[in-house]
């Protein structure tokens, strides 16, 4: 099973740079590349929250859940 982060996908639907998104949600580029990269093993509701505010959307814009299956093929 893996978590799909979406971030460049409603970056790119928002038109908005990662240093905006960055400056917006108030974290640093370093952490916002683990996320967009899809790294991190963790995200903080409240960093969640700030990128849905920023980008206007919903978590599940964001995130996406894939079976084993889904991500192998």
């Amino acid at each position: 099973m893996a978590i799909i982060i979406n971030i460049d996908v409603m970056l790119a639907k928002r038109k908005m740079s990662v240093t905006e998104l960055s400056e917006k949600v108030g974290i640093t580029m370093a952490n916002l590349s683990i996320l967009k990269n899809g790294k991190a093993k963790a995200i903080r509701l409240a960093t969640l929250e700030a990128i849905c505010k920023a980008l206007d959307c919903q978590p599940g814009d964001v995130l996406e859940y894939k079976t084993d299956e889904e991500t192998e093929g």
